[in-house]
């Protein structure tokens, strides 16, 4: 079997472009006599790989006794890999340590924390906050896990392609930052975290951020004579010094976690496991805990997400939505800014819990709503399941999942609607390299999808990240979905966008931008581009201290908020009059000279929306409004300043609750009109690919309920 490989664009097969569509199935929890058939209904559903984790709970049952390659199929990983094998099919091996999937213990060696409780991750107040989260740099911790990597990656780097093998990707642990954030929070174990020692982890950080006390002391209003002094603050304050404290100690967890990844990478290398390595963010808003892993790699680490909608009652859906279609286009654009192709590492293939009920039609949406969001490879999680070992189920001794192959083997509606997913794809290759066709670009800092982690509450500015961000998706995304444009994200620390004046660009933006974010901005102006800020022009840099780079640049200053406390206030903005208010709107304080006002606010007629030309003959509109998607007010809103921008729509769609993506290679293109609600659609839907001079009108169209449509189209030879 040929690598797999990946770049920015797509999986490459033999150099080819590929989509990677892939199935988990767990030799542990099916019977070893069905191995081969199940294997082959995923081949007849379109899949072309297979990923299992190998766990540690069941391969090491006391310490220092492995059990591998038992008759009934159980520990017999090897088997199970050579099955894959003689069926045709790549193998994506996850050794852990952690695996989690619903396994006592997450799937650790049940002795692990029973014998070694100092192991277990500590909160601030120094206690250990539950009995499986282990402190991942603790060395006694990586101590055990070299031993059971020493037993389990050679036997898995036997089967690896390069040695003719179908073992093509490996995943290092699971769901990373998972088992402390959804636990107790960040870890502060003080051994692994070297509290208290200049040669500690936290000592070190801070001398490379800082690289002096006095600096830091400035920063944090405190007097530390050293930087193995400082510890984390357990103040729950939202004022600069508290915020630059516990966004630094949020900043240096996650670069921990990179740490323990590249540790982990190390051992698998040292014992022979040599393919790529792939890894899964835990859901649609964590991607971005992996900034500091990503880099770490350079690219030799592929970062995917896990895109459920429904996995038991406390779910707050139980089918795709909107807001879940929002959510997933975040996470495949985040994915594709860090320089991956965007894939889906646990695409729901039924769910853990039997209620509420998972149903076909519903993951057929889901399904396409990926695949129209941007969505390049995935895996059902899970493909088949099976009972569990005795005594290794945390929640059932049948894992069965409610999977498209059942326990028994049979054959359920659910495969039926992979069947016909997997052969969409087959029957257009070229959509794995296909791109989405964009009208607008919204420029985002892509650490504000963690900073709701150190910053929530009253944080005492007036817009915080976690704010901004949230407008990013439930308002700003929506509104521009529902009035029919075609964003995509860049990124604004990345030059391209920047240097690229052609398309309009949304700038969400609080009180906080680095000066070089900021700068970033100016040059876009500079060079002619037309740029839509919102809600505010940034005072402050990424360490809460003046810098007003951007509004030096304009000749703009301040905002002061406004409506609040039950305050009435109406917003008339650009034509459109009582905007609904229900975020945050503010009154701009400094308005520039030459600016024309588009927007005001009653009573007292202060200015809310302005614009005007910049050096360099760019255009900009300041919206000083946040708002949650609700009226149709907010989509006319979008429209009329857009238009002023000179966005030109790639597609037109009738009706606000039908979303699209037209999705390009070459000539031909496929349009998707996605919609998830309950009650069935009408639209009439013109489109322009790239590839055609004039729009292109589809007509009017049908869609039922829950349903994605798609519509084929080509440029004539």
């Amino acid at each position: 079997m040929r690598p797999i490989t990946f770049d920015r664009l797509c999986y490459r097969i033999d150099g080819r472009c590929a989509y990677l569509n892939s199935g988990e199935f767990h030799y542990f929890r099916v019977p070893k006599k069905d191995w081969r058939e199940r294997m082959r209904l995923l081949k007849a559903a379109g899949g072309n790989c297979l990923a299992t984790y190998t766990p540690w709970l069941i391969h090491e049952p006391q310490e220092g006794r492995f059990v591998f390659g038992s008759d009934d199929g159980v520990t017999d990983v090897e088997g199970f890999i050579a099955a894959a094998a003689a069926e045709g099919l790549y193998v994506v091996a996850r050794p852990g340590p952690y695996q989690y999937s619903e396994l006592v213990a997450a799937g650790l060696a049940r002795w692990l924390t029973e014998a070694y409780p100092e192991i277990l991750a500590r909160g601030i107040d120094g206690k250990p906050y539950n009995p499986i989260s282990v402190s991942y740099l603790h060395p006694l911790f990586l101590e055990k896990v070299r031993n059971w990597f020493a037993a389990i990656c050679p036997i898995l780097a036997r089967h690896t392609v390069a040695r003719g093998g179908p073992v093509a990707l490996a995943q290092p642990d699971n769901e990373l930052a998972g088992i402390h954030l959804w636990m107790g929070g960040p870890d502060y174990h003080p051994e692994t975290m070297g509290f208290g020692r200049p040669d500690g982890r936290y000592a070190r950080f801070l001398r490379t951020r800082y690289g002096d006390p006095a600096e830091l002391n400035r920063l944090y209003g405190t007097d530390f004579a050293a930087f193995e002094d400082v510890r984390p603050t357990a103040e729950k304050t939202q004022d600069a010094p508290t915020l630059r404290r516990r966004k630094d100690y949020f900043d240096f967890y996650c670069s921990t976690v990179a740490e323990y990844v590249q540790v982990l990478a190390s051992m698998m290398r040292e014992f022979g496991l040599d393919v790529p390595l792939v890894h899964n963010s835990a859901s649609t808003n964590m991607n971005a805990h992996f900034l500091e892993t990503v880099s770490a790699f350079k690219g030799k680490l592929l970062l995917g997400s896990d895109h459920y909608y429904n996995l038991g009652p406390d779910w707050p859906q139980n089918n795709p939505t909107p807001q879940y279609a929002a959510r997933v286009f975040c996470s495949t654009e985040s994915l594709r800014l860090m320089g991956f192709p965007p894939t889906v590492w646990e695409l729901p293939g039924g769910s853990c819990s039997d209620w509420p009920a998972i149903h076909p039609n519903d993951l057929k949406a889901c399904y396409f709503a990926n695949l129209a969001l941007g969505m390049k490879g995935h895996n059902y999680y899970v493909f088949t399941g099976g009972p569990n070992p005795p005594g290794a189920g945390s929640t059932t001794d049948n894992y069965d999942y409610g999977a498209g192959i059942g326990a028994a083997g049979e054959v359920r509606p659910i495969y039926r609607v992979q069947e016909a997913f997997g052969r969409f794809i087959a029957e257009r290759p070229w959509l794995a390299e296909a791109r989405r066709e964009h009208d607008v670009r919204i420029a985002v800092n892509l650490e504000m999808m963690r900073a709701g982690n150190y910053w929530a509450g009253d944080h005492g500015l007036p817009d915080a990240d976690p704010d901004v961000w949230d407008f990013v998706h439930r308002g700003l995304l929506t509104t521009a979905f529902c009035a029919s444009f075609s964003p995509n994200l860049c990124r604004l620390d990345a030059d391209d966008w920047a240097d690229d004046p052609a398309t309009p660009v949304i700038v969400p933006s609080g009180q906080v931008m680095s000066a070089a974010r900021q700068q970033a901005v100016v040059r876009f102006c500079r060079r002619g581009g037309a740029v839509l800020i919102a809600p505010l022009v940034p005072a402050l840099d990424e360490r809460f201290e003046p810098c007003t780079v951007l509004a030096d640049f304009l000749g703009c200053g301040g905002a002061r908020r406004i409506g609040k406390d039950g305050d009435r206030t109406r917003l008339n903005i650009d034509g459109v009059p009582n905007v609904f208010s229900n975020a945050a709107a503010f009154v701009c304080e400094c308005v520039p000279p030459s600016a024309a006002v588009l927007g005001t606010a009653e009573p007292g007629g202060g200015c809310v929306c302005w614009t005007a030309k910049t050096d360099g003959g760019g255009t900009v509109i300041h919206l000083a409004f946040r708002w949650l998607h609700a009226m149709s007010a907010h989509s006319r809103v979008l429209a009329n300043l857009l238009g002023r921008l000179g966005a030109a729509r790639k597609v037109v769609c009738s009706n606000p609750n039908v979303w699209t993506s037209l999705r390009t290679a070459g000539g031909r293109s496929v349009l998707f009109l996605v919609n998830l609600t309950a009650a069935p659609l009408a639209a009439q839907v013109t489109c322009r690919p790239a590839w055609s001079a004039d729009p292109i009108d589809t007509g009017a169209r049908e869609l039922p309920a829950m349903t994605v449509l798609t519509v084929d189209l080509a440029a004539q030879p």
